[in-house]
């Protein structure tokens, strides 16, 4: 009647479904692109920073796929600042909240804390 393929349209669907996930992925690589350059771009900076709170993010693990789990620790600095920067397991294994000492990162790139002692009160 109006000329509706069901080929075509299956065709057009499979098409636009295609440009939708490569546009996605593109986008990803390019925006993970970008913040790499900016981070190298941005100064390696060490300050006086305190643990406030960590946390974790696990995806996949259903079927056979396996689980990858990203971790994130904020800090805050003297100003009252806060950042939160991704960092492996290994490194926030070993940090717990309220911790304080020398926090070293670039942009949004962590890079080292190094725990200070705290002062006893005798």
């Amino acid at each position: 009647m109006f000329g509706f393929d069901e080929f075509s349209f299956a065709n057009s669907f499979i098409s636009i479904m295609f440009f939708i996930v490569f546009g996605v992925i593109a986008f990803t690589i390019i925006k993970g692109v970008l913040q790499w350059s900016k981070n190298n771009n941005e100064p390696l900076l060490t300050v006086p920073a305190k643990v406030v709170t960590k946390r974790s993010n696990t995806s996949g693990g259903s079927g056979n796929s396996s689980a990858h789990t990203s971790y994130y620790v904020t800090f805050e600095v003297q100003s009252s600042d806060r950042l939160e920067l991704k960092m492996n397991g290994r490194d926030y294994g070993q940090l717990a909240d309220d911790d304080f000492g020398l926090l070293t990162f670039q942009g949004t790139r962590y890079h080292t804390f190094e725990r200070q002692k705290k002062e006893s009160s005798v």
